[in-house]
């Protein structure tokens, strides 16, 4: 049953272009069996028609604090809420709430709660950037105030940085983590994760990659940390994850290999799911190489294969993860991979698939181990799957073989 499952969750919508996003957390809450009051305030109604929320969320959309049936609508939403979440939240929200200025229906519900309190700032760059919103983000956070922080990417007027929306998989995750069973089973272990696509140089401007995101292994990073463990993420991109996470930035596989080895000595636990390159360029051109000169021959080498490094070394106490990315025959693949890399569990996925793998917020994989043992998650959010793989973690851990659930 989903940690959502009967919660009452009070949405708060404010006014910005990113209210749109706020219709698809507000469908993902009510799927996993949240029950969803929206209040939206004047200026959310400005971007968003009320009638898509109410017809999406479990009660019509309230938006003032004058109402005729009940003449104090704010005690009584902050009083029966289990958590009360803005998406997205202005920067005239998160001063508002900083300072107790209560001046609508959303204000005064999050002033009389004693709910959690998850804000979702979105807002253009400079505004995310200045130092009065960055300092009320702290003093909330200092509060006990949950906050997802934005993205980086395309902003209205066409503008590209820090302060876009999080997306509706990181703030629903976040909301699970909230009202979650809050288990620690990883605590007092320290868990190192890779993620991303490595890009290997060819010249200063051209380099050979994948189409690797980094969203499963970023999402398997915060699901460690939120397990109590003490989490290193080596990753190739710019994805945020929780304060609690240490991030060791990287770009080619000679320099993912190099910080797996520096952290792996003291890790419990390895998770392999970054792309790493299976070949990179010899000799990469100092300079740009020019169309006029002809075509290149660019020279390959094999790097390292840091996934079978690891299952050589096989240290006890420690447990290696790998990922593999399939596209036909996946199981018997994934089979012979995790024998000859010497993982303890390997997780496939048919990159072949609608909404599979590579740059999809969505995945469905098969985690095996060594012992013949397979478990089939099917599709699902990447924050589903982090959490699927890490307890087949914990129960090869603790002795167990994995058997098939759900």
């Amino acid at each position: 049953m989903s940690a959502l499952a009967g919660r009452r969750i009070v949405l708060g919508v404010c006014g910005g272009i990113a209210a749109y996003k706020a219709i698809e957390v507000c469908r993902r809450l009510v799927d996993d069996g949240a029950h969803v009051v929206p209040v939206m305030t004047e200026s959310a109604t400005r971007f968003v028609g009320q009638v898509t929320f109410s017809a999406l969320a479990s009660e019509p959309v309230r938006t003032s604090l004058w109402d005729e049936d009940d003449p104090i609508p704010h005690t009584h939403l902050g009083q029966s809420a289990d958590l009360v979440l803005v998406a997205p939240a202005t920067a005239r929200l998160l001063a508002s709430l900083v300072s107790g200025y209560s001046h609508d229906l959303l204000t005064n519900t999050l002033l009389a709660t004693r709910a959690p309190v998850v804000v979702c700032p979105a807002m253009h760059t400079e505004m995310w950037e200045h130092p009065a919103v960055r300092a009320n983000v702290d003093t909330l956070r200092s509060r006990g105030v949950v906050v997802v922080d934005p993205e980086t990417g395309r902003l209205a007027g066409g503008d590209v940085g820090a302060g876009r929306l999080a997306s509706p998989e990181r703030i629903v995750a976040a909301v699970e983590g909230v009202l979650g069973p809050g288990t620690k089973d990883l605590a007092g272990l320290r868990v190192l994760v890779t993620a991303g696509g490595t890009r290997e140089p060819i010249d200063p401007v051209r380099f050979l990659g994948n189409r690797s995101s980094g969203r499963q292994g970023h999402a398997l990073a915060d699901e460690a940390a939120a397990r109590g463990a003490e989490v290193t993420l080596v990753t190739t991109t710019g994805l945020p994850v929780g304060p609690e996470v240490r991030v060791v930035g990287v770009t080619t596989a000679d320099e993912m290999h190099q910080a797996v080895v520096e952290h792996a000595d003291r890790a419990d636990v390895v998770v392999m799911a970054a792309a790493v390159a299976d070949f990179t360029p010899v000799a990469p051109a100092a300079s740009k190489l020019k169309k006029a000169d002809g075509v290149p021959l660019v020279e390959l080498r094999p790097t390292v294969d840091i996934l079978a490094e690891l299952g050589r070394d096989r240290r006890e106490g420690r447990t290696v993860v790998g990922f593999a990315a399939e596209t036909d025959d996946v199981e018997q693949h994934a089979r012979s991979k995790i024998e000859s890399k010497g993982a303890d569990l390997l997780v496939v996925n048919d990159v072949s698939a609608a909404g599979v793998g590579f740059e999809h917020e969505t995945n469905e994989v098969r985690i095996l181990d060594r012992s013949g043992g397979v478990r089939h998650v099917p599709l699902t959010s990447k924050s589903k799957v982090a959490a699927a793989v890490l307890d087949a973690v914990v129960e090869i851990r603790t002795g167990g073989r994995l058997e098939q659930v759900g």
